[in-house]
């Protein structure tokens, strides 16, 4: 089975093309929408302007909507997107993150994982830490930053020189966190793109089919759905994400 084209130009072409990635995780207090926007910005920056987040915070649906509409939503908008960048924080990770990321892999989407939550966590001793089942899926990277050592050293430094602007410590050490992950987040980016497409591609039509059917989306009937997705797949083809 092929699994991935081959073109002698396409590391130059990959090199120029810019890039959507769907920023997956807990949005439900102030701390989590802050961190989202602080490090998509970062992200957007960094590499710039290579990769732009879609914040599901900014687009979900708010006020009459059913819970099936936002779900669906979202679900549209990582399929939409040409990356995933899923974070696995807390003692337990968020159920919904963790289906997102599994519709990731289901549809072959290159995908990091950021855990920054020095608290640790999952079953694998010596292994990444979070579960075991959400691990070693293809085209994924982890990303592990011990977000409370990283705060430490910065804030210990004080402020070091013009680069904090006059910034007190502790907002000099928030920034300079936020910047690390960011930076490797985009490094961790750079390197699933390159990663070969896991996905043949006579399976390609009827996996993107049936995801139009799998989801059950609440509008669009499911001849419109699947053409919908059908369309999307067209689309990734024509862009290179399967190669």
């Amino acid at each position: 089975m092929d699994t991935a084209s081959s073109h002698p130009n396409k590391e130059a072409a990959r090199g120029n093309r810019t890039y959507t990635y769907y920023h997956a995780g807990p949005l439900f207090t102030l701390a989590e929408l802050h961190a989202n926007v602080l490090l998509s910005q970062a992200i957007h920056r960094i590499s710039d302007g290579k990769f732009t987040a879609l914040l599901p915070q900014d687009h979900e649906p708010r006020g009459a909507v059913t819970p099936h509409g936002i779900r669906d939503k979202d679900i549209r908008g990582l399929l939409n997107c040409d990356l995933a960048l899923i974070t696995y924080d807390g003692t337990e990770l968020d159920s919904g993150t963790v289906v997102e990321y599994m519709v990731a892999k289901m549809a072959d989407i290159p995908s990091v994982i950021l855990r920054s939550d020095f608290r640790g966590g999952g079953d694998q001793e010596g292994g990444e830490p979070w579960n075991l089942m959400t691990s070693h899926w293809p085209r994924t990277k982890g990303v592990v930053v011990d977000a409370m050592l990283e705060y430490k050293k910065g804030l210990a430094d004080g402020i070091r020189d013009a680069r904090s602007g006059g910034l007190a410590a502790n907002a000099a050490a928030g920034s300079d966190l936020v910047e690390t992950t960011a930076l490797r987040c985009v490094e961790a980016m750079e390197e699933v793109l390159k990663t070969p497409a896991r996905m043949p591609k006579e399976l390609r039509g009827h996996v993107y089919q049936w995801i139009g059917l799998m989801a059950g989306f609440s509008d669009g009937g499911d001849v419109d759905n699947v053409q919908e997705m059908t369309n999307l797949l067209a689309a990734k083809e024509q862009k290179g994400m399967f190669e």
